[in-house]
């Protein structure tokens, strides 16, 4: 059962990071940092982005991002999904992780390394009235789409599966909007009621919409390139992130939830998983070590 359990855990620490050890090279930036960074222990952000419940929030941010034809756009003209789907979501939890336990300097530089990549996603899409249209990934409008969906879904998975967030949903809201501001993004939502307005916008304006794309998107991201062992656990996330989406979206992307307790299946099995990983996960870990470093050089002067 022990090596049984080490090899589930490399396997998902692997998959997560693209390395095998599950220790990718910038977490040592991540501890060699000089400051507390944008967000600090105890934080609604340390809360959210440190908690199991992200593993089922991808799904859902990912599912949602592609109703944004220019979103969608972006990913078939330019992305190597398909062919590195383990390697694109490695990049996408290296910059999540990054901004949220790194210092200032190094969360900036990674926003500058992704803002690069977004220079070269440019095209055209057509709307669904059939009018062409131009799209670039560092627009303020898809940068705000998937800034909206990504807090939604992080907000939303947490609240069903993780512990109380300090401050309460709108801190997190709030605190991780500074994340916006750093990719350009003008007027992020700074509270949950902001957050679903601005979501509610992009669905009243009729830009939202269902095609082949789409279900190529979703059909792609329902079977994903994993292994065969992992398979099992992905299917019930998947039916949760689904059935954890607003029914008004669900329908847009042609999903319906499932009638089994998907819900409450993926709380017990998000506690395994818990379990399992053990203990803070190692950039958060690079974090605390870097903190305790600094209080060490800088000790606060005795009463």
């Amino acid at each position: 059962m022990a090596r049984l359990a080490d090899r589930l855990r490399a396997n998902l620490l692997s998959t997560l990071t693209g390395e095998p050890d599950g220790r990718p090279y910038w977490v040592d930036k991540i501890e060699s940092g000089s400051d507390q960074g944008f967000f600090a222990p105890g934080s609604a952000t340390w809360t959210v982005h440190g908690g199991i419940p992200t593993m089922v929030a991808g799904i859902r941010a990912l599912l949602m991002q592609t109703l944004h034809p220019g979103a969608m756009a972006g990913v078939h003209d330019h992305s190597r999904f398909r062919e590195d789907a383990l390697g694109r979501l490695a990049g996408t939890v290296q910059w999540l992780t990054i901004v949220t336990f790194g210092d200032t300097h190094l969360a900036r530089e990674e926003t500058a390394r992704v803002a690069r990549f977004h220079e070269r996603v440019r095209g055209t899409y057509l709307d669904k009235t059939g009018v062409e249209r131009p799209y670039a990934a560092n627009d303020p409008e898809l940068l705000s789409w998937v800034h909206i969906v990504f807090a939604d879904a992080f907000l939303g998975c947490h609240e069903l599966w993780g512990k109380p967030i300090p401050g309460g949903p709108d801190a997190y809201v709030r605190e991780w909007a500074i994340a916006a501001e750093l990719l350009g993004i003008p007027d992020p939502p700074r509270s949950e009621a902001e957050l679903q307005a601005q979501l509610h916008a992009f669905n009243r304006t009729g830009v939202l919409h269902h095609d082949e794309r789409v279900e190529a998107a979703v059909s792609f991201i329902r079977n994903p390139p994993l292994k065969r062992s992992m398979m099992p656990a992905y299917r019930i996330m998947f039916a949760a992130a689904v059935k954890s989406i607003p029914a008004e979206y669900r329908r847009v992307l042609g999903l319906k939830a499932t009638r089994l307790p998907a819900i409450w299946a993926t709380g017990v099995l998000l506690g395994s998983l818990r379990m399992l990983l053990g203990g803070s996960a190692p950039a958060e870990e690079a974090a605390r070590a870097r903190l305790a470093r600094i209080a060490s050089a800088h000790p606060l002067p005795s009463a």
